[in-house]
């Protein structure tokens, strides 16, 4: 072999180390600058509800507000993000999407059950509450036993359905892809009741003049944010920070604004309260 091509066959070895030295920095750099595998670094991109005050539902400008969502600014503030976009979907669309990354996380009340798990990971639970079934004053529903027979709304993919359908045997289930389509069948007589969360259910019989058959506990199932499976340091520092929130009172403060007079978990108030 010739000293040039010795020369050049050494030159393009060391061009190639360099080329996998540069890719393989640039994937570390790039790694560092985006640690919880976002789809955009510095930037959550969320999928949620329009329509399920207090938790989360678009104000009159059409920004999402409510419990839900300002507890989680304040979470991911606490892990350096501030840049956090929340678009509404019907909820049996928040899982899958989050599963297949169209967006980085599903903030919604979101019952966790093992069923769920399947699909997605879930931080540390946030928040508990009741069911409620909410009917109008002519409808012949007064508790959980006159539901028999009578055609009872439930959001579709909800813990509410689940519970429906393992609970109401005797009732015709109706399924709707949000709260409101359900209320205005509600309202129009097309339904006879319908089942839904606590607090939204007390919006809703204000708004309307309805009233309420059945609360029901719901604390096995508590709600917490959905991430697609596989990033543990995602989920480490949502759990991190979303019990940082509890301790130093965030958690209750928000709570307190945004659920005047409902029972409060003592298992997310700071210790001592």
């Amino acid at each position: 072999m010739t000293s040039h091509k010795v020369v050049t066959h050494l030159t393009a070895a060391l061009f190639g180390t360099a080329v996998m030295f540069s890719t393989a920095f640039s994937a570390h750099a790039a790694s560092d600058n985006n640690p919880y595998g976002l789809i955009e670094p510095g930037h959550l991109r969320v999928a949620s509800l329009g329509d399920a005050k207090p938790y989360t539902f678009t104000d009159k400008s059409g920004n999402f507000t409510g419990f839900d969502v300002e507890f989680f600014k304040n979470v991911a503030h606490r892990i350096g993000i501030d840049q956090v976009s929340f678009v509404g979907q019907d909820f049996s669309a928040i899982l899958p999407a989050v599963a297949n990354g169209q967006y980085d996380a599903g903030v919604a009340a979101i019952g966790i059950t093992p069923a769920r798990e399947k699909t997605v990971d879930f931080s540390t639970g946030y928040l508990a509450g009741y069911l409620t079934v909410l009917t109008r004053s002519d409808s012949g529903v007064k508790n959980i036993e006159t539901l028999a027979h009578k055609r009872m709304g439930v959001i579709q993919g909800t813990l509410q359905e689940s519970y429906a359908l393992k609970h109401f045997r005797q009732t015709d289930l109706v399924r709707f892809p949000d709260n409101n389509a359900a209320v205005s069948a509600l309202n129009n007589g097309t339904l006879d009741a319908m089942f839904l969360d606590y607090e939204a259910a007390k919006d809703y019989a204000t708004r309307f003049k309805l009233v309420t058959a059945a609360d029901i506990p719901s604390f096995d199932a508590p709600a917490g944010v959905a991430i697609a499976k596989d990033k543990p340091a995602f989920k480490a520092a949502l759990d991190k920070a979303i019990k940082e929130a509890m301790q130093d009172g965030t958690w209750k403060q928000l709570y307190e604004k945004w659920f005047p007079g409902s029972p409060m978990p003592a298992q997310y108030l700071p210790q001592g309260q």
